[in-house]
């Protein structure tokens, strides 16, 4: 259903407006560039400073455009349930392929509470849910055994795990198998997680390498000795890449990357800001590393 390739799509600004033509070429550069679905208004997407209006707008531009050639995933999260309701329920009608919806922040809820938060999502919606896993940002770490009573719900088809912890997808494997999606948000470990089960990644680096994080991901799923030796060689090109992104707090540097690809400004909303000269000497430096610029 989702794997391979999945970019978590920035929201370009300008003047802290809404760019809608940059976001647009955005899309059209993923489409033509090999990546394997969409992620818009996630937390790369800058959604907790997205107004209502904006985030429902991003959503239908990106279904818009992409035209039925690339999935969406629609980041749809929020700590208020009901509110998480409401902009999944929106993401189903614009005709959104998935919603990605991150485990609540700043609530802090028990294993139930988790549960009864999304089993509240599913039985008021109708298309597939990817859990967003993020303790680093939302503090709460929803355990294996919770996902598994979620996966017996009819839309929870599996996980954006940024634990960063390896051990996961054997244990998350071993519980519910091939068929609960397993898709890494951290582009550092991709290689180490499709080894042990993974099937793709909801990547920050995308944005600005699409290809080469396509081309890594339909490789380090084939287990081949060509493959294999080719996964190896892409990593090496894409670690790099992969670390100044989160020089600072993601999406500003990648945001900088961006601009340096003519692909959108650098523009961050408050409380982030553009990122400074030494971060602007590591992005540009792992650029010419990849050969991107």
């Amino acid at each position: 259903m989702f794997k391979g390739s999945n970019v978590a799509l920035v929201t370009p600004f300008k003047n802290n407006q809404l760019d809608e033509e940059s976001y647009i070429k955005l899309i059209h550069f993923h489409i033509e560039n090999g990546t394997k679905g969409l992620v818009p208004a996630g937390t790369t997407g800058e959604s907790p400073t997205l107004s209502h209006g904006e985030h429902q707008k991003v959503i239908e531009l990106c279904v818009k455009e992409s035209s039925g050639k690339l999935p969406v995933i629609a980041g749809t999260g929020s700590n208020s349930t009901e509110e998480a309701i409401s902009l999944t329920k929106h993401a189903e009608k614009i005709g959104a392929n998935g919603a990605l919806i991150v485990t609540p922040y700043y609530n802090k809820p028990t294993q139930e509470g988790l549960y009864q938060h999304y089993k509240a999502i599913n039985d008021n919606c109708g298309i597939p849910i990817l859990i967003y896993n993020i303790p680093g940002r939302s503090v709460i770490d929803m355990s294996v055994d919770t996902m598994a009573r979620l996966f017996e719900l009819k839309n929870i088809v599996g996980v954006k795990d940024a634990t960063g912890d390896l051990n996961r997808v054997n244990q998350t494997l071993e519980k519910m198998g091939k068929e609960f999606i397993q898709l890494t948000g951290n582009d550092d470990n991709a290689m180490e997680f499709n080894k042990k089960g993974g099937v793709g990644a909801i990547s920050v680096t995308a944005n600005i390498a699409p290809k080469l994080c396509s081309q890594f991901q339909e490789s380090s799923l084939k287990d081949d000795d060509k493959s294999i030796k080719e996964t190896a060689k892409l990593d090496k090109i894409l670690q790099p890449l992969h670390s100044a992104m989160f020089v600072e707090s993601n999406p500003s540097p990648v945001k900088y990357a961006a601009k340096l690809l003519n692909l959108c400004t650098d523009d961050v909303r408050l409380p982030l800001v553009k990122v400074t000269e030494k971060t602007k000497d590591i992005v540009e430096k792992a650029l010419h590393l990849s050969k991107l610029i």
